[in-house]
């Protein structure tokens, strides 16, 4: 059986980023430094839990 990717909510993603502000995390989205996610019906982002460490493999890649 497969395992569900789990959805990540903003406070998620600031929390494993070492706490970040709101505004850094809104800016490095607005400039594409970040992977968009995706927005649901009642206006709350999300991201898969796989997109953000495949974002965070590609920092280390570059780095």
């Amino acid at each position: 059986m497969k395992k569900r990717d789990e959805l990540m909510t903003v406070p998620d993603i600031l929390e494993e980023l070492g706490g970040i502000s709101v505004r850094t995390f809104y800016r490095w989205r607005e400039i594409g430094k970040f992977p968009a996610g995706f927005r649901l019906p009642n206006g709350d982002l999300r991201l898969y839990r796989s997109e953000f460490e495949a974002w965070l493999e590609s920092l280390r890649e570059a780095a």
